[in-house]
């Protein structure tokens, strides 16, 4: 599948995105009540690709229970400490901004200022998304495989967070 068509297919899925009373549940019984509070601070959108990250690990035959709750957590840094969220429209700046102007990019996170505040809160959200982790008390087996994947450390377990974390 093109690049371009993957994006299209992200959009339409955020666009119409709905968390049933059965994912409800799910994220319940894998997340303790302070990881699901951070999970339920996020908009229905990146909840929603959370769940589907995770849900990709499932049919890939992952079932490491770390791994499994650092699916449903891994965006969680996506929302400042005021609550708001990145707004969807970004997410297409960000990307293609990231592809054929990274320079802009990041003098846009280096401004971080009005409408540019977007941008800080996505590069940090993996290093912020560890931090919350850990302050929510999450196993440290948790916490270190989003600190891995913040890092981009290659361990076998951020490599299937990653794989399933690009099919969605």
């Amino acid at each position: 599948m093109s690049e371009a068509l993957r994006r299209a297919r992200q959009l339409a899925s955020a666009l119409g995105a709905r968390i049933s009373p059965a994912d409800q549940a799910l994220v319940a019984s894998v997340l303790t009540p302070a990881e699901l509070q951070l999970f339920t601070r996020m908009p229905t959108f990146d909840q929603r690709h959370c769940l589907d990250v995770y849900r990709t690990l499932v049919r890939g035959g992952y079932s490491d229970p770390a791994l499994m709750r650092a699916a449903l957590l891994h965006d969680i840094g996506k929302v400042d400490d005021d609550g708001r969220s990145i707004p969807l429209l970004y997410y297409g700046l960000f990307v293609v901004l990231l592809r054929v102007a990274p320079a802009i990019y990041h003098r846009a996170v280096r401004d971080g200022r009005g409408p540019l505040r977007p941008f800080v809160i996505h590069a940090a959200h993996d290093v912020r998304g560890a931090q919350l982790a850990a302050h929510a008390g999450s196993p440290s087996a948790t916490v270190a495989i989003l600190r891995d994947y913040a890092d981009e450390r290659g361990t076998a377990l951020t490599r299937a967070l990653h794989w399933a974390d690009s099919q969605n």
